[in-house]
């Protein structure tokens, strides 16, 4: 539907002699006009990868009996995307059209179209801001050895902000960034949030691209719902930081994660690499385009490896590979409902890439509403693991 106009060519005319008033003159000469075939489009979708991202999703939606899963695989270095999956689905060659609010349903792409509560996947905004602020010479940032407050608690305008964890038997003590990630916990970025600040949060927030579409070549994107910051309270910033109070697109986060750990480009994703003709003659070859740079090489780098920490030591290990260097960072958020939280309900998630030093591939898992076990360390995570194995054997990719 994006690229009719390229595709759909121009109808042959006949063109008939006619006097001033249109009426056809005997014996006028007739003119044939040609019809002009459509140009064709190339995709950057690899089918391998599209196909075990199927085989994956669809199994994710049988053990865990979800209301639906996505998952998106692109190149953080370009922007492209390599596979996008929804469940449930559509066979677009046999459409059933006697049940329309069916129909559209499932012809809906959740990744680009639907958003969510992200929950701690989020955090990598948060950790990124701040080592850049670090970077930066900002006090009110802090350095990688910096040891947080344990408390599960943190008060914010009168309101308790917890952590996921209940801290008991010395959980989450003496963590620095490092662990606050391979821990998930929650009052440590709220620390740094209310250390950094609304404005300083809300430019990261920006040149991430939240609140905003990324730009893909695909019609009806959603651009997620940021609040304006200058209505934001501090209990709103705090929430915030680990992936609350904020919705978001599939989209959007596996680009803003790709930008944070692909040395600090935000590229438009996109889903068309060329479109040429049928003698194979190349009318246009897409380029990959950066949109901002939020962070700096150097920010991104001390970011991707704490991320591989998170996967070699902390929540993400099931998506560890031996003798290749995966990273990521895990999801759990409860869902709302008529403003409330709806209990029993989540989403769990897990966005990866590898490998860690120069990311070619990133994979982000949305499982929505498992039944029984819901962190995405456990829901999400694997069905990451067992596309980025396939990538490994398909591409014959040697370990690091």
């Amino acid at each position: 539907m994006y690229y009719d106009k390229y595709l759909s060519g121009t109808n042959g005319e006949i063109l008939y002699e006619t006097d001033i008033v249109g009426v056809e003159i005997d014996g006028g000469k007739a003119t044939y006009i040609p019809a002009t075939d459509g140009l064709n489009i190339k995709l950057t979708i690899d089918y391998d990868i599209q196909q075990l991202c199927e085989i994956a999703m669809e199994e994710a939606m049988q053990v865990h009996k979800a209301k639906s899963v996505s998952m998106i695989v692109l190149d953080p270095g370009s922007g492209a995307i390599r596979a996008i999956c929804n469940k449930p689905s559509c066979n677009l060659n046999e459409i059933d059209r006697s049940n329309i609010d069916l129909l559209n349903q499932l012809s809906r792409n959740n990744i680009v179209c639907n958003i969510y509560e992200p929950g701690s996947t989020f955090k990598i905004l948060t950790a990124a801001a701040n080592i850049q602020e670090y970077l930066n010479g900002n006090k009110n940032a802090f350095s990688t050895n910096h040891i947080f407050n344990s408390s599960r608690y943190r008060y914010i305008d009168g309101q308790k902000v917890k952590c996921w964890s209940n801290h008991s038997n010395g959980k989450h003590s003496n963590l620095n960034l490092q662990g606050a990630l391979n821990n998930s916990c929650n009052p440590i970025f709220v620390d740094i949030a209310m250390s950094l600040g609304k404005e300083t949060m809300y430019k990261y927030l920006e040149s991430f691209n939240y609140g905003s579409t990324t730009g893909i070549d695909f019609n009806g994107e959603a651009q997620g719902m940021l609040l304006n910051k200058y209505s934001v309270q501090n209990v709103d910033l705090a929430r915030i930081s680990f992936g609350q109070t904020v919705a978001v697109t599939g989209l959007q986060l596996a680009c803003a994660t790709a930008s944070a750990v692909n040395g600090g480009k935000y590229y438009s994703p996109y889903l068309v690499s060329e479109i040429y003709d049928n003698n194979g003659i190349i009318a246009q070859k897409i380029q990959p385009k950066i949109k901002s740079k939020p962070i700096s090489e150097k920010a991104s780098k001390i970011l991707s490896e704490m991320l591989e920490g998170v996967v070699k030591d902390g929540s993400g290990k099931q998506a560890y590979i031996d003798g290749y260097r995966v990273a990521g960072k895990t999801g759990t958020a409860q869902k709302y409902e008529n403003g409330h939280i709806a209990q029993g309900k989540y989403v769990s998630s897990f966005v990866g890439f590898f490998p860690a030093d120069k990311p070619k591939y990133l994979a982000l898992v949305i499982v929505d509403e498992p039944e029984g076990q819901y962190y995405g360390s456990t829901v999400a995570t694997p069905y990451a693991k067992q596309v980025f194995e396939g990538i490994i054997k398909l591409k014959n990719l040697t370990p690091s």
